[in-house]
């Protein structure tokens, strides 16, 4: 990405610094950190002030950080000198940091330089910043979204009764980052039978079976941003049971989709595909919420739930995910990943939603 677009992105914190009262602020959450440089390291902070952008790193970074000097003055940090030494000629400024994130190591050698009063949370800040995304996260989101469409394409033809839900994990794993996925958003759901009334059950060793609901989580990273889709479907067979709790959240999924656009409250699309799954008699089995912020982390704001009252805006990509989990039986969720409109949305995610019986 170019400099401009992170200068832009640097420029709207400051102002929001500025607003907040925060004359310093330090990052090291490497989403964070990400955000603002497109710099990938294992060790170093940004640090802003109203006038300077810091990239702060150790000798192991120094020639890669050279290529961010057009945006940054490069700061080398060692055992000696390390980023709280740096930070003390800044010790009568307000400071901002990333309460989220900071261990209470980190906290309690902060509050050795900074009194208490002149620290300030940013979490939220940073955080509201992130929830819009602007064309270019959309570019790669899109993508990775793609390619996790065409895993579930590829995957259908590998599923059979006799391999184990390990297995489809891997071949899934290897699908995606075989097609330019960098890694997996998270480690992939795949669970059969009754494992599947398990929202987030891992792969196991479980065979799959004839007769199993087999549902399958998972998404992909492309150039840091995530991806994420469930879809659900049946082996062998399918009894009356099954098929009617998955038309079930199909139609809440749906109903939620149709409603989501900018200015409507995370909460009531919630309530609108919760109240499909409540009225069909299953509302003690719908337990989470209906969706999550997705961009460089693959939970992020804003939040599809009963209390979260944020208004959706234009170019926030959120998951809508709506699910029946029935304890020893099975579960079902569908999951598409979207971009809210100002008059809808655009669904980044192609897979069919008809059951699909392999």
């Amino acid at each position: 990405m170019c400099n401009d677009l992170y200068l832009n992105r640097v420029k709207k914190l400051k102002n929001n610094m500025k607003k907040n009262g925060i004359s310093i602020l330090l990052l090291s959450k490497p989403e964070d950190k990400y955000y603002f440089s497109g710099f990938i390291s294992s060790n170093y902070y940004i640090v802003f002030t109203d006038k300077d952008n810091f990239l702060v790193t150790d000798f192991r970074y120094l020639e890669a950080a050279e290529s961010k000097k057009e945006l940054f003055e490069i700061i080398q940090i060692n055992n000696h000198f390390t980023i709280f030494d740096f930070l003390k000629k800044y010790d009568k400024m307000v400071l901002g940091f990333e309460e989220k994130h900071m261990t209470v190591l980190e906290f309690k050698k902060l509050r050795s330089v900074f009194p208490l009063k002149r620290l300030s949370f940013v979490q939220e800040i940073i955080e509201q910043q992130r929830m819009i995304k602007d064309d270019e996260e959309i570019v790669h989101i899109k993508r990775a979204a793609a390619i996790a469409d065409e895993a579930f394409t590829h995957i259908l033809d590998f599923i059979k009764p006799g391999v184990t839900e390990k297995e489809i994990a891997l071949e899934l794993e290897f699908f995606m980052k075989k097609s330019g996925a960098s890694h997996l958003s998270f480690d992939s759901i795949v669970a059969s039978g009754y494992q599947s009334s398990k929202p987030h059950a891992g792969a196991s060793d479980k065979v799959i079976e004839d007769g199993d609901i087999l549902t399958m989580d998972f998404g992909c990273v492309v150039n840091g941003y995530c991806s994420d889709m469930t879809r659900t479907l049946a082996v062998g067979n399918v009894d009356h049971e099954q098929k009617e709790v998955y038309e079930i959240v199909k139609k809440a999924q749906r109903e939620a989709l149709d409603t989501i656009c900018a200015g409507k409250k995370a909460s009531y699309i919630d309530k609108t595909a919760r109240a499909v799954i409540e009225s069909a008699g299953y509302g003690n089995y719908f337990g989470h919420g209906l969706g999550h912020g997705v961009g460089l982390e693959v939970h992020e704001l804003p939040r599809l739930n009963p209390t979260y009252d944020t208004q959706l805006a234009k170019n926030m990509v959120v998951t809508v995910e709506p699910g029946i989990y029935l304890p020893q039986k099975f579960g079902v969720r569908i999951e598409d990943l979207v971009v809210v409109l100002e008059d809808g949305i655009q669904n980044l995610t192609s897979s069919k939603k008809e059951l699909i019986v392999v």
